[in-house]
């Protein structure tokens, strides 16, 4: 028998070996992270209107926090949630739109993976100290609701104003990539570009937030947290009072009790033309109201003409007595120095009247921007944005008061663009406290387990390769070659039958 017949018999022979060589082998189990998207769902509860923001992150996380981006958000129609205190079974029906919406945003089949939560801020809050019960009946019927839907639920409850500042914190350092960010490697590694400050006015209080170092004991007030294995304290310095609508109410009631003796009531912070009719106890009332003493105040019924002059000059100084009474906020006393405000913080000051100045006036000193907002008509101020005009009247005040309040009462320093920026939405993601509790919420998720794969070693891997590639090619040359014998066999047999014709 010669060596081509017995070829196929040892093909198979080396088939055989390589088949029992494989099953010997040995092999790892290597994990394979999965990469499938997860999703989140805040629900906003403010005091003028309810959002309902989707967020989303892959399994993948960077010592145990995920990586998060804004998606989507739906805007509840209605006024905000205190405003249901008189009829708290409406309140669930006003969040079904959206809710029926984020289940078409988010796959069926993650649903029920993917938690949802509702945070109540400054007007329940405001409602939970004056009228408890109502509060709770709120609260309960907004967790029915949400109970209701086929997401994860976590928990409907009223923020606190320190939890809602240190959250705000997260969400703007995080998009701005102070805590953590990707290197030249495409490596997640924590960042160096040191923590910026929020200094925030919400309708009632003013806050400034910042890091404190690891080596200062937490003054009461402080809250911790731990993003990507970082340990972050976090410092609130509340000034009540201090906010847009206390502000307004107070400056009107400084002017009334100046011009005490007419009716008519010039406010230098309002512009020309513009003008309001006034009920003293409308701007007299509760624990803020301004008062230089108790004779001659006017009736809470008692109404007032109050006519925009325009006068920025005569502005600032009604704003700096506003400070210079402030009782409730020891602004000169405060000490902010390295405890609270170390050198290198950046601090960015949200404000939706600051983030009007910086897109219609383009002035690089915060004061001659001031100025020239105070001095625009009511003309110039509506031809430059949708906002009603009662709220555009009042932005001459409350970027004076935040002029003053950073200038006398913090001491920035906005001579330094790189020290102090003004800023109201970073990148495509809203600078508010939702992101920033869903990153900290994301330390409670657990991580999908991961799949694993059969592996071998790289070297038996290229033997075994080799092996198959020689078995491969001696099988096509055997074929090749039965394929040559026959055809000349077929060659010689024609011409033999013509040879004997």
């Amino acid at each position: 028998m010669s060596w081509r017949e017995l070829l196929p018999p040892w093909l198979v022979i080396v088939a055989g070996l390589t088949g029992i060589v494989l099953l010997c082998v040995s092999t790892k189990d290597v994990p394979t992270t999965p990469l499938r998207t997860k999703y989140g769902i805040i629900l906003d509860a403010g005091p003028s209107h309810t959002i309902l923001f989707i967020y989303q992150w892959t399994a993948n996380k960077a010592n145990n926090t995920g990586l998060i981006r804004e998606c989507s958000s739906c805007t509840v129609q209605g006024p905000g949630v205190s405003n249901y205190s008189d009829s708290p079974q409406k309140v669930g029906k006003s969040l079904e739109p959206c809710l029926h919406w984020a289940q078409s945003e988010i796959p069926a089949e993650q649903h029920s993976q993917t938690p949802l939560y509702l945070g109540a801020t400054a007007s329940m809050r405001q409602l939970n100290l004056t009228h408890p019960t109502l509060s709770d009946a709120l609260l309960a019927a907004l967790t029915v609701a949400l109970k209701s839907s086929p997401f994860d639920f976590q928990g409907a409850q009223i923020l606190s104003s320190l939890d809602e500042e240190a959250f705000n914190w997260v969400a703007v350092n995080y998009v701005l990539e102070n805590i953590i960010k990707y290197n030249w490697r495409g490596q997640l590694v924590p960042s160096r570009k040191g923590m910026a400050g929020l200094l925030s006015l919400g309708g009632t209080s003013a806050q400034l937030t910042s890091k404190m170092e690891e080596k200062n004991q937490a003054p009461k007030g402080g809250v911790r947290l731990k993003l990507y294995g970082q340990t972050h304290k976090v410092y609130t310095h509340q000034c009540p009072c201090h906010g847009t609508d206390q502000l307004r109410s107070r400056l009107l009631s400084m002017l009334i009790q100046d011009q005490r003796n007419v009716k008519t009531i010039s406010n230098p912070c309002w512009p020309l033309t513009y003008f309001q009719e006034v009920q003293w106890h409308s701007v007299h009332a509760g624990p803020c109201a301004v008062s230089d003493d108790t004779l001659g105040i006017p009736s809470p019924e008692d109404m007032f003409n109050v006519t925009g002059s325009s006068n920025s000059t005569a502005c600032r100084r009604l704003v700096q007595s506003l400070l210079n009474s402030s009782s409730s906020c020891s602004f000169f006393k405060q000490s902010l120095s390295s405890v609270f405000k170390p050198p290198w913080t950046r601090f960015l000051v949200i404000s939706e009247a600051l983030d009007f100045l910086r897109e219609t006036v383009s002035s690089p000193d915060l004061s001659q921007a001031v100025d020239k907002l105070c001095g625009m008509s009511v003309k110039e101020l509506a031809k430059e944005s949708q906002t009603s005009l009662d709220t555009l009247a009042d932005y001459c005040a409350v970027s004076t008061f935040i002029f003053h309040l950073s200038t006398k009462g913090y001491t920035f320093d906005f001579h330094s663009s790189a020290r102090t920026e003004f800023q109201e939405k970073i990148g495509d993601i809203s600078s508010g406290w939702t992101l920033g509790y869903l990153l900290n919420l994301t330390n409670t998720i657990p991580q999908d387990n991961p799949s694993f794969l059969k592996g071998i070693e790289p070297g038996v891997w290229s033997l075994l390769l080799i092996l198959f590639v020689v078995l491969l090619t001696g099988s096509f040359m055997r074929i090749s070659y039965r394929v040559m014998v026959r055809e000349n066999s077929f060659s010689n047999r024609n011409s033999s039958v013509f040879d004997d014709n």
